[in-house]
């Protein structure tokens, strides 16, 4: 359901209280009008892998369950979702799929129909099994936190939160791709050379304009209250009408 539940608008967040909406339930089941407010808020953006994904929502639900400050509670989600992000990937789609369809597809290739059933089979069992393992340690690490360090919270989530800010930044400068195609000619000790603008400014600021960009649209979001698709569909005719223009490259 977390990845069914996907959208270009908050991406997993729908599939995200989906999975803990019954427990929810069971937290706030005498104030409806604080389950009514948490469950909404867990409908915001949200992007991980699903196998390790457990880990995070069984530590949400212990803070829940103790009464811990919601802002703590988005914090440690906010920054395990990078993290747990790429050692899902790593281990589901770079790692174990490869891995059993190179074993299953030799011997599919041998005749045996039967291949692909162990193949899901096999897919299936690890992945749900660790799904399972991450579950529990996210409840047992969740509960022992808040058990050890519950007077230390709030220094715990302004650590996530910088852990999390990081991880944005460094994917901003990485996948945020602008660059100015404006140029002009100077002389130089008797000799002509073209300058380029977007080279002046990278020696000002690397990674300028792809930070101004990303800015622009976080205000976008929490300021203007734009959704995904405007914001989509502004950057897809500034980007074609600039390149047009002669401004970018």
């Amino acid at each position: 359901m977390l990845q069914n539940g996907q959208n270009y608008g908050t991406m997993q967040g729908t599939g995200v209280l989906n999975s803990i909406f019954p427990q929810l339930r069971k937290i706030y089941k005498d104030d409806e009008k604080e389950f009514k407010r948490v469950a909404i808020s867990n409908l915001e953006f949200y992007n991980t892998n699903p196998q390790p994904y457990p880990f995070v929502s069984s530590i949400m639900l212990a803070m829940y369950d103790s009464g811990q400050n919601e802002d703590d509670t988005r914090a440690i989600k906010f920054a395990l979702m990078g993290p747990l992000a790429g050692i899902g990937d790593a281990l589901s789609q770079f790692g174990l799929a490869p891995l059993f369809s190179s074993i299953f597809a030799s011997l599919a290739l041998q005749g045996m129909t039967w291949a692909p059933i162990p193949f899901i089979l096999c897919l299936f069992g690890i992945t749900f099994g660790v799904r399972i393992l991450m579950g529990y340690l996210g409840w047992k690490v969740g509960t022992s936190i808040i058990d050890t360090l519950s007077d230390r919270m709030a220094a715990i989530a302004t650590l996530a939160s910088t852990i999390g800010l990081t991880v944005i930044a460094g994917l901003s400068v990485s996948f945020v791709k602008i660059n100015l195609a404006w140029q002009y000619t100077q002389v130089i000790k008797g000799k002509q050379q073209v300058v380029s603008v977007q080279t002046i400014l990278d020696k000002i600021m690397p990674f300028m304009l792809p930070i101004l960009l990303t800015y622009f649209v976080y205000w976008l979001i929490t300021k203007k209250k734009w959704t995904i698709y405007k914001i989509v569909l502004l950057l897809f005719v500034a980007g074609v009408l600039l390149s047009v223009l002669g401004v970018l490259k």
